[in-house]
């Protein structure tokens, strides 16, 4: 799969893919442009959806775009789940700064959203983060909702992982957030001065965290931690799991920003970005992921 949202710009543009199973068919969202700025370059972002009956060969079928005070600037980094037999739909607000959160809205059809009145929902606190929240995911751990992101220092240097959990619901005074510090920061040499995008698994007990380690096109690549209660993370490999591509392949500038789709068969699809001219284009793909002794391994296409 190689897939790219030609609609806005006329060359493939798509980031931050997620997907879930609803309605009979795959469903996935995404980074787009927002608008066609002069010239035909980009200005701003909007979320897009795509649709699939296998997983490889996609057709847009719809957007969401700004609608609201809070996200006139631009949307993007959707994270979609189905619960209670809707989609849920999470994202970040665009071009705010520090000041950028996480949004929420719901549908009963996966095109068409309901925000959340309480918008936005999720954002960073301590005198260790500049407040600012992006890349969200939802996950069902341990009797809670937890939800991650990125934020970055005071400084807006340093990207990190960042949590929080709900008990209740999806409205804003529902989420606690870990103000102790963050879950994972950049540590690594390949990891640069990001750690972002995280995309949940949860096995057996365990919750694995897959996260892009270094900043765009650094290059950024895909490594994966794991955690028992949701907090308290372990990396498991001191390399990438996933790496950007050699010179001349599709992905040579990068492989990040990964999303996990786990299908009803049990197989899990590690989704992810990719490009091979600096960002002026991008793809999306996927890679399937088996697991030995509670170790993810990438498998042979």
């Amino acid at each position: 799969m190689l897939w790219g949202d030609t609609s806005r710009l006329g060359r493939p543009f798509a980031k931050d893919p997620s997907v879930i199973r609803f309605g009979g068919r795959y469903l996935l969202y995404y980074s787009m442009p927002g608008a066609l700025g002069s010239g035909g370059s980009m200005n701003g972002w909007a979320v897009g959806i795509a649709e699939s009956r296998n997983l490889r060969d996609w057709k847009k079928i719809g957007e969401v775009l700004p609608g609201g005070d809070y996200d006139a600037k631009g949307i993007a980094a959707p994270c979609a789940k189905v619960v209670e037999g809707k989609v849920h739909l999470f994202y970040q607000t665009y071009g705010n700064g520090a000041k950028d959160s996480i949004c929420h809205a719901v549908s009963s059809d996966g095109l068409v959203f309901d925000r959340n009145p309480t918008n936005p929902v999720f954002k960073a606190e301590g005198d260790w983060t500049a407040g600012r929240v992006i890349d969200a995911e939802l996950v069902r751990f341990k009797d809670k909702w937890f939800m991650y992101g990125a934020t970055r220092d005071p400084k807006m240097k340093i990207q990190m992982l960042v949590a929080g959990w709900s008990t209740t619901g999806f409205n804003r005074n529902d989420w606690t957030f870990y103000k102790e510090g963050t879950i994972l920061k950049p540590e690594l040499p390949w990891e640069g001065e990001c750690c972002e995008a995280p995309a949940a698994v949860v096995r057996e007990g365990t919750l694995y965290l897959f996260y892009a380690g270094a900043y765009n096109n650094a290059p950024q690549q895909i490594g994966c931690a794991k955690s028992t209660d949701g907090i308290h993370f372990t990396r498991l490999f001191q390399e990438p799991l996933l790496r950007a591509g050699k010179p001349g392949e599709w992905n040579s500038s990068e492989s990040g920003h990964p999303g996990t789709f786990v299908d009803d068969d049990g197989q899990t699809y590690l989704f992810y970005q990719g490009n091979p001219d600096k960002g002026k284009t991008w793809l999306l793909s996927f890679v399937k992921i088996g697991w030995k002794n509670g170790i993810p391994f990438v498998m042979e296409s």
